[in-house]
């Protein structure tokens, strides 16, 4: 049964969907003026895994993560970019849907952007003027009135007198309180607007979360998820607004991942350790083994991201990897080995428990590490049996299901990003520069060239299948001749 930390309670409580078997689920997504950052990629890679988890574990999940393509940043953005708006988030989008390609991050059920929704949006805050809750001020910009809202501060555990104590106010606030925020812009000139009861304008940020949420998984949504940094103001304005209009709790479950530090250090630009992914990928660094780093450590627990661990990450990746080959292709004896069963048994219900324990993948990851050390060393003795391997098998795939790092496909998701990486003029270093200089093969490809290799080679033709080897090894495709036949992997 899962237990999860609750941001609203503040503790672990057992998880229960409103309606039982189907959970809705909702996550802030990115605003798209620049590339996914690695706090980005922490975050999406750990409502992934929350999604994989509860899907495995029977659930029917829609989930919905908005995009935000509008905003003050964008705007800037695309002023200092002389660039259309469209054509800047437009640009952005493609390159987050190919980040998350990238990353082995599925998309969302539905994933909004706020621009399709400002009638929605006009309509929420129409109504909350209507009910008292928002004022229109002076300029034409709408305001929620916090003070409206009893519960204001309840998600972050802050109260009133506290914030407002810590407020400042700007001259010539247009604010009847300092703690109100904007539902609706009255646009600038020059700036994108869309008609409103107030005039041309824009939503404010907070609002737009609200209106797709609810449009897309209705009033109460199950679990909220998002980074630490939107517990305040974010998402405490996100539950004024939406209960104020409905009168239901907004979400049932408030989930927040911590932030990753780098190299014990806060990332900054300021710094020189601000890194996107794309950086990563065109230092050579493969996605499964950035998925598997920043997935290992808990989400509640601050991840410090370090190239050593990096590397550590691609050696565990390649660990667990090798050991599903040896389970799937060793020629073992016939008949089971009562303690290898077992173990893989036992290394399941360990596995299971440490997601069940607020998805603890540190307990999930050592259950795992410990069985493969143990049935290694029973395969070297002579003592594991076909059908123990059959059982060993079953607490890998489990760890797939949410670690989803064991294909061996890196090359093709690194394709996308290493081609950008080229036309960009961007430094292309370690095996993205080996990539880089030759022609990427599909499995298709590789398949019908080590055909061709096996042919040469049995026809003795060995200058033909060294020839074919040396292209293969070129793309990056490692080739083994065992006594099982041939094998390859990528780099």
């Amino acid at each position: 049964m899962l237990q999860i930390f609750n941001s609203m309670s503040g503790h672990k409580e057992v998880f229960k969907p409103l309606v039982p078997g189907t959970v809705r689920m909702y996550a802030c997504g990115i605003t798209v003026y620049d590339y996914c950052h690695l706090g980005h990629a922490r975050m999406l890679i750990v409502f992934d895994m929350v999604r994989k988890y509860l899907r495995a574990a029977g659930y029917h999940v829609t989930f919905v993560r908005n995009i935000t393509d509008i905003d003050d940043k964008i705007i800037a953005r695309a002023a200092e970019n002389n660039e259309p708006i469209s054509e800047l988030t437009a640009r952005f989008i493609r390159a987050m849907w190919d980040d998350y390609a990238a990353l082995g991050v599925e998309r969302g059920d539905h994933e909004p952007r706020a621009t399709e929704y400002v009638p929605a949006i006009v309509s929420m805050v129409n109504r909350l003027v209507r009910r008292g809750c928002a004022y229109v001020a002076p300029n034409n910009d709408v305001y929620f009135s916090v003070a409206k809202f009893a519960d204001y501060g309840k998600l972050s555990h802050k109260k009133l007198e506290d914030l407002r104590a810590g407020a400042r106010v700007e001259i010539n606030e247009a604010k009847q309180d300092p703690l109100d925020f904007v539902l609706w812009k009255a646009s600038k000139p020059g700036e994108p607007s869309w008609d409103s009861p107030w005039g041309p304008g824009r939503p404010g940020w907070h609002i737009e979360c609200s209106a797709m949420a609810i449009k897309h998984l209705g009033e109460t949504l199950d679990i909220h998820l998002g980074g630490e940094d939107l517990i305040f103001p974010h998402h405490e304005n996100e539950i004024a607004q939406s209960e104020s209009l409905t009168g239901k709790p907004f979400a049932r479950f408030w989930v927040h991942a911590r932030f990753l530090l780098i190299e014990a250090d806060k990332m900054s630009k300021s710094l020189g350790n601000f890194f996107t992914l794309r950086d990563l990928v065109l230092m050579g660094h493969k996605p499964s083994s950035i998925r598997y780093l920043l997935a290992s450590v808990p989400y509640r627990r601050q991840l410090n991201f370090t190239f050593d661990g990096l590397k550590q990450a691609a050696a565990s990746v390649e660990r667990v990897r090798n050991f599903k080959l040896r389970l799937e292709s060793a020629q073992l004896p016939a008949g089971s080995n009562p303690d290898a069963v077992a173990l893989a048994n036992e290394t399941s219900k360990k596995m299971t428990a440490a997601l069940e324990d607020d998805l603890n993948t540190a307990e999930f990851l050592g259950a795992l590490f410990e069985m493969i050390r143990q049935a290694n060393a029973l395969a070297d003795a002579g003592e594991l049996k076909k059908e123990d391997a059959k059982a060993m098998l079953a607490p890998v795939r489990q760890f797939d299901e949410i670690f989803d790092v064991l294909r061996d496909d890196d090359t093709e998701r690194m394709r996308t990003i290493i081609e950008w990486g080229k036309r960009e003029g961007r430094k292309i270093e370690g095996d993205a520069a080996a990539l880089a200089s030759n022609h990427f093969l599909s499995d298709e490809q590789v398949t019908e060239l080590i055909e061709q290799h096996n042919s040469a080679r049995k026809a003795k033709d060995f200058p033909r299948s060294d020839a074919i080897r040396k292209q293969l090894a070129d793309s990056g495709i490692l080739v083994e001749n065992t006594k099982e036949g041939v094998r390859w992997k990528r780099k």
